[in-house]
């Protein structure tokens, strides 16, 4: 009798477990085991251009893992995929927190499904700068768009940089384009740091608003609404639809007072209530308006090639960045510094000079 029955026998008669249970627990380490192989780069391509969502997940947590020795695997992944990539329309998200960000894109989401697409939506997800922790929470609050077979939803938390985590979500657009997705969503934490990003690196931006809360233009920074290629008022419906109208015609004022674009695009202003599915269809079709306007005066191609230029120049600062303080000797006179700063015995730019001797 092989170790391996021996040891089925001695749980049957000394532990009580039937054979059914044993037949179970059998099953449990198969998949176990399974989930501790890791599959080749050429098997989780294959298997993602016919639009596993597994692959697409495992890709994903490939590129976003902070392991060395995962980082050739993932330029490897990317460069395979890179030919199938580049077929779809990036759309940004934005909006002050209780704009209904995540309830638009499931209903929008909804929406370009029943129209034959599919929609990949990826959320820059913040995370606490004291515990860490991140709530990661789109997949539950987009429970319906999360179980449709043609849509993929994945959270990225930010950590302690957005930098790292944008570059991370612009290599997963090009994963979840090879994986045949024809709409990729990009969701924003908020009004910040985080839109200068996210425009960097979409097609279309999208900023969504709420009327009847005072001041329609305030807490929107500037630059927010010069990015924006559309403005939507969310919650449009109710007693609330006079003050959205309001709000419209208002943005409408302010935006005729912005430089052109180089797109020569107009951007627009609508209405819409995500809860009661109303005005999702015109925002597509300004979408559909802009792209086609867009491709059609080469401004699409110009504006990607722009941007692959500019995370080009970021990725290299970021490489340069994270091999300068995982230097061990910068480590160490950093702390130095930094004892010296709290004593008040220099001060943050004649330490910097003294550390950047150290590359000299």
């Amino acid at each position: 009798m092989s170790k391996k029955a021996k040891t089925k026998n001695a749980l049957h008669e000394n532990k009580g477990i039937s054979q059914s249970e044993i037949t179970n627990l059998s099953s449990i380490s198969n998949i176990k085991q399974k989930r501790k192989t890791h599959p080749s780069v050429d098997t989780l391509v294959n298997d993602l251009i016919t639009g596993n969502i597994t692959a697409l997940s495992r890709a994903i947590t490939i590129i976003e893992s902070k392991n060395p020795a995962h980082f050739d695997k993932a330029n490897t992944l990317l460069k395979e995929c890179l030919p199938y990539a580049n077929k779809s329309i990036r759309i940004g998200i934005t909006g002050v927190p209780g704009v209904g960000k995540s309830t638009f894109i499931e209903t929008f989401g909804k929406h370009l499904i029943s129209l034959g697409k599919k929609v990949a939506v990826l959320a820059i997800d913040p995370s606490s700068s004291i515990s860490k922790g991140s709530i990661l929470g789109d997949k539950t609050r987009m429970e319906d768009l999360v179980k449709h077979k043609n849509a993929f939803i994945r959270p990225s938390a930010t950590g302690d940089t957005l930098g790292g985590v944008a570059r991370k979500t612009r290599e997963s657009i090009i994963l979840c384009e090879a994986a045949g997705f024809d709409i990729i969503i990009i969701e924003t934490v908020g009004v910040g740091q985080s839109e200068t990003a996210v425009h960097s690196m979409v097609d279309f931006f999208l900023l969504l608003q709420l009327a009847g809360a005072g001041d329609e233009l305030q807490g929107i920074k500037r630059g927010i609404i010069e990015m924006a290629d559309a403005i939507a008022i969310n919650k449009a419906d109710g007693d609330n639809l006079k003050h959205a109208k309001l709000a419209m015609v208002e943005f409408n004022r302010v935006l005729h007072f912005y430089p052109e674009k180089a797109s020569k695009w107009q951007p627009k202003t609508t209405l819409c209530s995500a809860v009661n599915n109303e005005g999702i269809d015109t925002i597509w079709d300004v979408i559909q308006e802009y792209i086609a306007m867009t491709k059609k005066s080469n401004y699409f191609n110009t504006k990607r090639q722009e941007q692959n230029k500019f995370w080009l120049i970021q990725t290299i600062e970021d490489k340069l960045k994270t091999n300068f303080f995982n230097r061990a000797d910068i480590k160490k006179e950093l702390a130095h510094q930094l004892k010296l700063i709290e004593d008040n015995k220099t001060t943050p730019f004649a330490a910097a000079e003294i550390i950047f001797k150290l590359e000299e």
